[in-house]
């Protein structure tokens, strides 16, 4: 078998579970935290949550598999393994960088939904004077 396709086979064999690992992972723990957020609607909670993983999935794999190619020469066990390393680690670090914007995001959704809401504003009726907001000079 040429070097070059046991590395992607390989390339593929270990980034592919990885993104899954870290999408279910993402899954299971935002479900938590957004059913909390949204605890009055839970249906919510839970679309939001998957608009999320699948937005995951769509970009790790769109990822993967445009990093799949290389122009390497890759002749032996050695090349085989450094560029794996490179590869490996430049979807971890991908897939980092993305679990970090989940958790933003999250955190965001949390911010804005726990935030104190201001008081409504009463609304004025027509044929009723109305105070002025401020006392007169």
């Amino acid at each position: 078998m040429d070097p070059i396709v046991l590395a992607y086979a390989l390339y593929l064999l270990i980034s592919i579970p990885l993104t899954v690992l870290v999408a279910r992972t993402l899954s299971k723990h935002g479900r938590t935290f957004l059913t909390e957020v949204f605890a009055d609607s839970p249906g919510l909670a839970n679309a939001v949550n998957q608009l999320l993983v699948v937005g995951f999935y769509l970009v790790s794999l769109g990822f993967v598999t445009l990093f799949l190619t290389s122009s390497s020469f890759v002749v032996s066990a050695r090349d085989v393994f450094e560029m794996l390393s490179v590869k490996i680690g430049t979807v971890a670090l991908v897939l980092g960088v993305m679990h970090l914007f989940n958790v933003l995001v999250f955190n965001g959704i949390r911010r804005r939904h726990l935030a104190p809401k201001p008081a409504p504003v009463p609304l004025a009726h027509p044929g009723v004077p109305q105070a002025p907001p401020f006392p007169a000079p």
